[in-house]
């Protein structure tokens, strides 16, 4: 287990030190190792360890106590938590508020639309005008706030200065934070007349249109990022970002998993059986497939290059084509005949069916 060091070594104070000489050692200290300005591996051990030896030695009772009888005196000093962070007591011991250097222009929100889409135009991409509802900057002032002509003064509850000066008291005592205006938003300046149209807050509600391009291969759940079509900044600042969700629509005939596509093909008994050419769907238009005699029920056929296209490029998935062979459950009686005199001619072992579940356990044990 690591020894403590003193605390009185933590501060570089020598143990006659004054209130005042404890302080100033604690300021130079804190403001040296504090993880916010220290990047340094153990800063914030360092920064701990100081926090500790000042709340000891800054009370004339624990101080008292630590002198005589040392660590073991005040066991557990420096585990308290006082609800604050090592950034809240940067800012409230140096003056400096978490709004500072906020000033300027500030960056819109960025905005989310969810758009669907259909199947092909998610294979073969689209192109959509989208009306975008938002916060956009005004045209009478230019984002300013003011009526046209006129001149900003300097905020009257900061005096121009965009921060306001709070006096607040914590552990270490009576100290000054800094935080931005709230009626100049830190601008420091506001208008002499505000602005007829967006009433002196520099943007407008409305709608814009917005052209997407939705480029070929997207599926469903991914996203098109339109840089600077969000929501204009206050005081003229730039527009954040626009995400197009994109939902794509079902397809009534295929299925997709990533690039592939797949179709279910239901043929008769007898085109799986004789063979046969069959015309069916694709993305691109009707395509023949030729099935072969013998064609059993769950078999597929690969159209290649029939898929999706990659989205980062470098050509397409391919289509499977699944065939589904349809048994008739109503049958004439001419068909019937016909099957009649068919089954007597067959066997289960002459058209080559799979052996059964049995049969490969049998194979198995006997070698």
């Amino acid at each position: 287990m690591a020894t403590k060091r003193d605390y009185y070594e933590v501060l570089g104070i020598p143990e006659t030190a004054t209130e005042v000489e404890i302080k100033q050692a604690f300021r130079q200290a804190a403001r040296e190792h504090h993880p916010d300005v220290n990047k340094e591996s153990g800063a914030e051990a360092r920064f701990k360890e100081i926090n500790e030896a000042y709340e000891v030695l800054s009370d004339s009772n624990k101080r008292a106590t630590y002198d005589r009888f040392g660590h073991a005196g005040v066991n557990g000093a420096g585990s308290q938590s006082y609800g604050f962070d090592f950034s809240d007591i940067f800012d409230q011991f140096f003056g400096m508020g978490s709004t500072r250097g906020q000033r300027g222009p500030q960056r819109g929100s960025d905005l989310r639309y969810d758009l669907r889409i259909s199947f092909d135009e998610a294979v073969f991409g689209a192109e959509r005008v989208l009306d975008i509802p938002a916060l956009r900057t005004c045209d009478r002032c230019d984002g300013r706030g003011a009526e046209p002509g006129t001149t900003d003064t300097a905020c009257p509850t900061c005096h121009g200065s965009g921060e306001m000066r709070r006096i607040q008291q914590s552990v270490f005592g009576q100290f000054v934070n800094v935080v931005m205006c709230d009626r100049c938003q830190g601008d420091g300046r506001v208008p002499g007349d505000p602005c007829v149209n967006c009433r002196g807050q520099g943007r407008v509600r409305g709608t814009r249109k917005v052209t997407v391009k939705i480029p070929a291969g997207v599926d469903n759940g991914q996203q098109v990022r339109l840089t600077g079509e969000g929501e204009s900044g206050p005081k003229g600042g730039p527009a954040g970002d626009l995400y197009v969700l994109l939902q794509v629509a079902q397809h009534e005939h295929f299925v997709r998993n990533g690039t592939q596509i797949a179709y279910e093909l239901p043929v008769t008994v007898a085109q799986a059986a004789l063979g046969d050419e069959v015309r069916v769907p694709t993305v691109d238009g009707s395509e023949t497939v030729k099935i072969p005699a013998g064609t059993q029920s769950g078999e597929t056929v690969r159209l290649r290059g029939k898929g999706v296209p990659h989205l980062r490029g470098g050509g397409r998935g391919d289509m499977f084509v699944q065939i589904r062979v349809v048994v008739p459950t109503r049958l004439t009686s001419e068909q019937r005949a016909l099957f009649e005199t068919l089954g007597k001619t067959l066997d289960v072992a002459d058209v080559g069916a799979d052996k059964g579940f049995f049969d490969r356990v049998k194979e198995a044990f006997t070698g």
